[in-house]
């Protein structure tokens, strides 16, 4: 199977309903590190509230909409009426080896705490809705808070979290060095190498053509924002993957 265009990931996202103890409904607020996010609204209506260095913002979700987000960006899905977004991805593969975190208040962020707090595995060993909405409910609060500080003339509320975010990850970073080579780097490399070969009056590259189907997944899984279904073209064409 070919790789996916631009070696991007791809999920249809459909945004929790849950309520929250601020009186809205949906997802999880978190931040990449590394990769920038970017929704395709396909039904429903909603928001995307942010929160950088550029300070809060609201940006309203209704069917055709596209807004994109880079690294840095606190974003949070609110849920209005069964919103619906596909979600495309920068470099496939980082999120899922923990690119992203999670707003939670500060004392969850440390390397003790946060993989108890990020869990979705019940007393059972199995993900649980339940774990889901606690969870979310903790980086709602957290998000709440750094929006206060933010509006209360406290930036430095914004920068710690950006700094123990770091801390977390840090570890992960040889794994998500090999993830860009094998997959976003690899890609350019390969089209610099095609237009080289034309340059040259070399055409080899096109008989090698291929077209390839990834089916609706089956499985819906608990996501950060809401239910997923991740279309996986690397685990599908048998190579290793998350």
């Amino acid at each position: 199977m070919p790789d996916f265009p631009g070696a991007v990931g791809l999920s249809a996202l459909r945004a929790y309903p849950w309520p929250t103890a601020d009186d809205e409904h949906g997802g999880s607020p978190h931040m990449h590190l590394t990769c920038t996010e970017g929704y395709v609204v396909t039904a429903g209506r909603g928001r995307l509230q942010t929160l950088n260095t550029e300070g809060p913002r609201t940006h309203i979700l209704e069917p055709g909409d596209v807004v994109w987000f880079t690294p840095g960006t606190i974003h949070r899905a609110v849920n209005d009426e069964d919103l619906r977004v596909t979600v495309v991805m920068q470099n496939s593969g980082l999120p899922e080896a923990g690119d992203a975190v999670l707003t939670f208040p500060a004392g969850h962020l440390t390397p003790d705490a946060y993989p108890r707090a990020v869990s979705l595995l019940d007393d059972t060993g199995r993900p649980s809705p339940e774990r889901a909405r606690a969870r979310r409910d903790l980086a709602v609060a957290g998000f709440t808070e750094l929006v206060h500080q933010w509006e209360s003339g406290n930036t430095r509320a914004l920068h710690d979290f950006y700094r123990d975010a770091a801390r977390l990850v840090a570890p992960r970073l040889g794994e998500w060095t090999e993830v860009v080579r094998q997959g976003p780097l690899a890609a350019a490399q390969r089209t610099l190498a095609q237009i080289d070969a034309l340059r040259a009056g070399e055409i080899d590259h096109l008989f090698d053509a291929e077209s390839a189907r990834i089916a609706r997944p089956a499985e819906e899984t608990l996501g950060m924002c809401g239910h997923l279904r991740a279309y996986d073209p690397i685990r599908r064409a048998g190579r290793s993957g998350e």
